[in-house]
């Protein structure tokens, strides 16, 4: 059976300001991960940064898949639907952290396959009154997912509430065509993930980060007493030695469609590279929107965009950076 999608995906890319206070958005960039079996939570414990068992107490956990050096594979969020692990993630990260969890994962009682699921972003008070009407409780802090009649909701807290709905392709294009609210492609999700400081990796930046570069410990992300997992060492060398050197940032400017996104900083009177852009979003009036990883100590320095030279400025995440080191 072919994937239905809505016929009525808004392509226009609206700043953040131009955004209405409701409106949905079909996440086509999103993917998970899914793992069976009797020891699913035990085999993923061993291969991630967050505390697995802590999943069913707290419903939504954040974590990041490592290699054995700490460089990062994936930024997921991780829930539980139907007895199975779900590791959600940006389908730009899913190939080759699907591949190394499968090849580990032969010696544990565990399936693991990428599931075909679609995913739907409700924003807003009309959104919330038409969930109302779905379920017959909506998520929150507390509580953060909710499953029923084989719809998963997803509660994000930030800046902007989000609810994420999650159900097969065919079943979910019935139920955003019901809302009757305005419907985004993915960008605009990309563009909330950047102003809400969550890490989105493309395949440029897989596996070129440790957790600590991307804030994952800043976001809850990481355990350091679950015991041993992949990359476990050098995750805990950067925490308790303060080896890390680079945080993840957000900038806004501006820029064209065709504006090559390499960063500059001031040093002194010369402008030299300035860090990794990871994601971005430009909208039709050209405001810029970059997520980027930079050298931890050039906050106080001027950042502009290498091309066009135009200035940027750093946006205010709404998390304390490696706070952990700061307590």
């Amino acid at each position: 059976m072919s994937i239905i999608k809505p016929d009525n995906i808004i392509t226009e890319q609206p700043s953040l300001e131009q955004l209405p206070e409701s409106f949905a958005i079909w996440v086509d960039s999103l993917s998970t991960i899914r793992l069976t079996g009797e020891e699913s939570h035990s085999y993923l414990q061993g291969q991630v940064t967050c505390d697995v068992n802590q999943v069913a107490e707290k419903g939504l956990l954040t974590g990041s898949h490592c290699d054995a050096k700490g460089k990062v594979f994936s930024v997921f969020r991780l829930f539980e639907q139907a007895q199975s692990l779900h590791l959600l993630q940006h389908q730009d990260s899913i190939e080759q952290s699907l591949s190394e969890l499968k090849k580990f994962g032969v010696f544990a009682k565990v399936e693991i396959e990428k599931s075909a699921f679609s995913f739907l972003c409700l924003v807003g008070q009309e959104s919330e009154n038409w969930l109302k009407q779905q379920f017959s409780q909506l998520p929150d802090e507390l509580n953060p997912v909710i499953t029923e009649k084989e719809s998963t909701l997803i509660y994000l807290a930030g800046q902007r509430t989000r609810y994420l709905l999650i159900n097969e392709a065919n079943q979910l294009t019935s139920l955003a065509l019901e809302t009757k609210l305005p419907i985004y492609n993915h960008n605009v999700w990309t563009l909330l993930e950047i102003t809400e400081g969550f890490p989105q990796l493309n395949q440029h930046s897989v596996q070129k980060f440790v957790p600590q570069m991307l804030n994952v410990d800043a976001i809850n992300g990481i355990s350091f007493n679950k015991g041993c997992y992949l990359g476990q060492e050098t995750v805990a060398r950067m925490q308790y030695l303060g080896k890390n050197k680079k945080v993840m940032t957000a900038f806004d400017g501006k820029a064209s469609q065709s504006t090559e996104l390499s960063l500059e900083k001031q040093v002194s009177e010369n402008w030299r590279s300035g860090g990794d852009v990871i994601a971005s979003y430009i909208a039709d009036n050209e405001q810029c929107y970059l997520q980027a990883v930079v050298a931890k100590d050039d906050e106080p320095n001027q950042y502009r965009l290498k091309v066009n030279e135009l200035p940027l400025t750093q946006i205010n995440l709404p998390y304390l950076i490696n706070k952990s080191e700061q307590e």
